[in-house]
């Protein structure tokens, strides 16, 4: 027996992090339902292609199961609030304020299903002054200085190899913090609403560098300070 057999996750999130992190617990044994809208998520569009299909959804989406709904249509909403009422876990990863419009916010589904560990995954969290804002991977690790650490130039940082705060930063803490709820849920009956944002992880990765800062006054990398400077910067953001 699986360790997630017998629990069942919403996933309406695209693209990389919160499809990895869903994938990961459908490969615990959960079962994973993908809500996707008329015409599929935007990666199924992606090269390479492989047998007709896109590589990169195929390798982040294998053994789900696949629901087109239109979730502005109040026919389709009502239909995926009913599959809700059965599910255990939520993953979603719009802007903050997005499933809330669309009726399907934390509070909507926990009134049909209070015990729904409900996973908000997104840049800057679900609060404060960038809550709102877009971004990408590489906007999350410039602005909390950690690519400051990666060799070149200040100007011309060399691009890290893999999306670190999509995973780091996304992917990781939600499946570590739905195992904890889920635990928590097993022991109290409580579901929970998980707040997960990619750049707070980014410190994290910098642990080292910043006791090395904080220690000597100097901090490593390309950009003297600005590791510092990420730092401060964001603890304003996050106020």
């Amino acid at each position: 027996m699986q360790p997630l057999e017998g629990i069942t996750i919403a996933d309406f999130t695209t693209l990389l992090p919160g499809p990895l992190a869903t994938l990961m617990l459908a490969e615990a044994g959960a079962r994973v339902i993908k809500i996707e809208r008329p015409g599929g998520e935007e990666m199924r569009h992606y090269p390479p292609r492989i047998g007709g299909m896109s590589a990169p959804f195929a390798v982040l989406n294998r053994g789900k199961k696949s629901v087109v709904a239109d979730l502005k249509s109040d026919g389709d909403r009502a239909r995926i609030l009913r599959l809700l009422e059965g599910a255990d876990v939520l993953v979603e990863q719009f802007r903050p304020g997005v499933m809330d419009r669309l009726g399907l916010g934390y509070a909507a589904v926990k009134a049909v299903n209070p015990s729904i560990v409900y996973c908000s995954i997104s840049g800057f969290g679900a609060s404060g002054p960038r809550a709102p804002d877009a971004g990408h991977d590489l906007n999350y690790q410039a602005l909390t200085g950690l690519l400051s650490l990666s060799c070149g130039a200040p100007d011309r940082p060399v691009l890290p190899p893999a999306q670190i705060a999509d995973i780091g930063g996304g992917s990781f803490p939600a499946v570590l913090n739905i195992l904890m709820a889920l635990l928590r849920r097993e022991r109290t009956g409580e579901g929970a609403h998980l707040d997960i944002a990619m750049t707070d992880a980014m410190f994290s990765f910098a642990v080292l560098a910043r006791a090395e800062g904080e220690a000597s006054g100097r901090y490593p990398g390309n950009g003297t300070g600005m590791l510092a400077g990420g730092l401060a910067r964001y603890n304003l953001y996050a106020t």
